[in-house]
């Protein structure tokens, strides 16, 4: 095993390499290339642009053949090369010269620096997003694949195939529309993951007094406890009854909340909140009943608190972050945890059905000892190959969903630097990103060994 591992990591410096120069050869051979041109925009006089163009030339190297600008930016992202002179010339070599990511054409700064800022911004996002959509994954695809064929099964593989099937640009814009316009409801900002205004606010939120704070928790605490309690009752047709007259109630009030009052929306948001909680109700499996029906009660009675506050009600800097952050988890979370749910409900059925599980059950082991100890450890390979792909997701963010919502992340920043030819920062997110896809591979060959002791590297 040890053989194995120093066998992938010392791999991973030619894979790099060859990452980078294919990046480096696709910008030079577009149109134009990598040129002082493409930096200059406007109407110049041609003195000033060339003035401009012999900058840009002596500063970057532009003038230079690109298979020498390639080397000489290999060496500066090298932690161990030649050193240069004033003069750009070679002066002598250094195993402790540090790494240089250069200096970003678009932003003028070091590319270190503009990273700094996006990185943390993109794991934000995926740190939520991730865990959001394997738990809700997991729980889904193992319930349907050990219900094979019922209510449950078929149900959710329709609403999961429908999910899916639904484009995140289209997602994305009618989340805006509705929930972020001031014709609709505006209940969430359209743009960032943060207000300008929260950068003066406490850290926490802060109430005007103890009774404010006290209506608050108290109100969520109510409307989860009681939807919980609801989610016991035995009766199931009592317990949906129930369940959509909430649900018809807090239709009326999200109708009477709409920026344009309308006959359709006074009658299809009651229909709606009666058929989607009363839905919930109807679920048979209990854990995802009281799940659903205590969220539910949470935000209804959060809401509902909130309309009691006085004005001396602040909602902190966290608040407002996750205030912001509503929307774009949607969108990152309904589609991936879909096509997961769908991916472990296949593994789990194929293991469940295999010869080791029946041999488990002949020998008197029950049904859910066979499911959680012998099928679900061997149901866990495909999901750890989808984990590989989690550590260049981190920083590659989500394109769609940063552009529509207008943050500041990874995603963003690369169409950005693909659009303006920005030489340093494309080689950077691509030298990064590969780094951390061969990281990610390489957690997964340690953890299929984990999973599956028949797995060997021998």
């Amino acid at each position: 095993m040890l053989t194995y591992l120093m066998r992938r990591i010392l791999l991973m410096i030619p894979t790099l390499l060859g990452i980078t120069v294919v990046v480096f050869a696709v910008m030079a051979a577009s149109p134009g290339g990598i040129s002082p041109q493409s930096l200059i925009e406007g109407a110049m006089k041609p003195n000033e642009r060339q003035a401009l163009l012999d900058y840009y030339n002596k500063r970057y190297g532009l003038d230079d053949p690109a298979p020498v600008q390639y080397l000489r930016w290999l060496n500066n992202v090298s932690p161990i090369g030649f050193t240069l002179n004033e003069q750009h010339k070679v002066d002598g070599f250094s195993l402790t010269k540090g790494s240089d990511l250069g200096t970003s054409f678009t932003y003028n700064r070091p590319v270190s620096e503009v990273l700094a800022e996006r990185i943390p911004i993109t794991l934000l996002l995926n740190v939520i997003t991730i865990p959001l959509i394997y738990i809700g994954a997991i729980v889904l695809g193992v319930k349907a694949a050990n219900e094979s064929g019922s209510k449950f099964d078929v149900s959710s593989n329709v609403i999961m195939l429908a999910l899916w099937s639904i484009p995140v640009m289209l997602a994305g814009v009618l989340l805006l529309g509705f929930f972020a316009s001031v014709q609709h409801w505006q209940w969430f900002p359209t743009a960032g993951i943060g207000s300008r205004a929260a950068q003066d606010m406490p850290y926490l939120p802060h109430w005007g007094s103890a009774l404010d704070a006290l209506k608050f928790f108290g109100g969520m605490m109510l409307g989860t406890l009681l939807m919980i309690w609801l989610s016991r009752w035995p009766e199931t047709k009592i317990r949906m009854a129930v369940a959509a007259l909430f649900g018809l109630v807090a239709g009326v009030a999200v109708a009477q909340d709409h920026g344009q009052q309308s006959t359709i929306v006074w009658v299809l948001m009651p229909l709606l909140g009666a058929l989607c909680v009363g839905g919930i109700a109807m679920i048979d499996y209990a854990p995802l009943r009281t799940m659903g029906l205590a969220l539910f009660g949470l935000i209804v009675g959060g809401a509902l608190a909130y309309q009691m506050l006085d004005q001396g009600f602040v909602r902190g800097f966290l608040m407002d972050r996750a205030w912001h952050l509503v929307l774009p988890v949607i969108c990152l979370t309904y589609g991936a945890g879909a096509g997961l749910a769908k991916i472990t409900r296949s593994s789990v059925l194929e293991n469940l059905h295999a010869d080791y599980a029946r041999t488990a059950r002949a020998k008197g082991l029950g049904q859910k000892e066979v499911l959680w100890t012998h099928v679900f450890r061997n149901s866990l390979l495909p999901l750890i190959t989808i984990i590989a792909g989690l550590l260049p997701s981190l920083l590659a963010g989500s394109l769609i969903v940063e552009n529509i919502f207008s943050i500041n992340g990874m995603g963003q920043l690369a169409i950005e630097a693909v659009k303006n030819r920005d030489r340093e920062m494309v080689l950077s997110i691509t030298l990064i990103s590969g780094f951390l896809t061969l990281i990610g591979y390489l957690i997964a060959d340690i953890l299929y060994t984990f999973a599956d002791p028949r797995v060997v590297y021998d």
